[in-house]
């Protein structure tokens, strides 16, 4: 009864479990697994959580990052504004650009800077980053063009590619059709 006791002990008792312990390796333990998904997932909405955690601040850094977000939205909704008025009052709208055109031109320029300044950051990123893949892709031409040359010159589909050179013996033997063995097969069954 004593080496069954400890034969069975070992399989299926004590701390380590050989039955359970070998499936574990093929098959995930639910328990565990599920453990593991919520403490998973409690991190994730710990950090979550704590993105929305804003210090609290006054009402001029409020009012500022407010004023901060307007003027895309406006110069956009503004000049739909223009187009639609000009189909719905024309008129309104002439007096309008006629105002427009009294403008000075200094003063033209320098909403010109104010507005570059605004919106030119990004575009001047945007355009480097461009500017640098088109010079990385100007730089690999020459690679690019030995690499077709190479392809090119691996093409056997004419007439006279192998370079025979002043042998006019080998230049006829390499134009002369030669037997193909398995042609030859393929003809002789379809007749």
């Amino acid at each position: 009864m004593g080496l069954i006791e400890r034969v069975l002990t070992l399989v299926f008792g004590g701390q380590n479990n050989l039955v359970r312990d070998t499936v574990e390796v093929f098959r995930e333990n639910a328990e565990a697994g599920a453990q593991r998904g919520a403490e998973v997932q409690g991190q994730a909405m710990t950090q979550f959580g704590a993105e929305f955690l804003v210090p609290r601040r006054g009402r001029f850094d409020r009012f500022m990052d407010g004023l901060n977000r307007l003027p895309r939205p406006a110069l956009a909704l503004g000049t739909l504004g223009l187009f639609v008025s000009a189909m719905v009052e024309p008129l309104w709208f002439a007096e309008r650009m006629q105002g427009i055109a009294l403008v000075p031109e200094p003063l033209w320029w320098l909403l010109g800077v104010i507005v570059s300044f605004y919106f030119g950051a990004r575009h001047q990123v945007k355009a480097q980053e461009f500017q640098r893949e088109i010079v990385s892709g100007v730089a690999q031409v020459p690679e690019v063009l030995r690499n077709i040359a190479q392809i090119r010159s691996l093409r056997a589909d004419g007439v006279a590619v192998a370079d025979t050179a002043p042998d006019a013996v080998l230049l006829a033997r390499s134009i002369a059709p030669t037997g193909n063995a398995a042609l030859d097969a393929w003809r002789q069954s379809r007749r």
